[in-house]
């Protein structure tokens, strides 16, 4: 891992720590998860909320001050909300993508919940993403949530990677087992 990746994921690990444990105690940790979602589907719509997060143009209280304003305005939990504007005071809101998925992976721990993410050549249908989450589920013993993506490149297949496993099931692996296999022979 490269250092300043490590920087952000130790900042970010700890905000998390404080947080999860801050809603814990609070009795708020379906706010706090209810929060992760609405600010990963607020960073994901919302290019001028990635451009605050990540430019250094932007002075400390203009930061605060607009951090504020999008909590206020999407309804966070003072948890959050206190944490982000205390984020951007110090200079850290680069590190929130890290911050959400750190708070996701503790609220599923928490749940016993453990998430697969799932990529595929096309778009899963509801039935199918059932069937492998019940499969997974019983495969770990535990309850398994999906975080899915699209590759084209993979031609057919799934590739699944569930904490350190992966199961590569892929067009496209089979394909390069097949050339490897192919150029020992000749």
């Amino acid at each position: 891992m490269s250092e300043p990746a490590s920087i952000s994921t130790g900042i970010a690990a700890r905000y998390a720590t404080a947080m999860f444990e801050l809603a814990q105690e609070g009795g708020a940790l379906d706010a706090l998860e209810a929060d992760v979602a609405a600010l990963e589907a607020a960073m994901a719509d919302s290019a001028d909320l990635r451009d605050l997060i990540s430019s250094p143009i932007y002075g400390r209280d203009e930061t605060q001050a607009a951090i504020g304003g999008v909590s206020d305005a999407m309804g966070l939990n003072a948890i959050t909300g206190n944490t982000l504007r205390l984020m951007a005071q110090k200079r850290r809101l680069f590190v929130m993508p890290a911050l959400l998925r750190a708070l996701r992976e503790r609220i599923a721990e928490h749940k016993g919940e453990v998430t697969a993410d799932v990529l595929s050549a096309k778009a899963l249908t509801q039935a199918q993403s059932d069937k492998l989450k019940k499969a997974l589920s019983a495969s770990v013993g535990r309850e398994v949530q999906l975080n899915t993506a699209v590759d084209e490149n993979l031609i057919g297949g799934l590739v699944v990677k569930v904490g350190s496993k992966m199961i590569d099931t892929s067009i496209r692996a089979k394909l390069n087992a097949l050339q490897n296999t192919m150029k020992e022979v000749g």
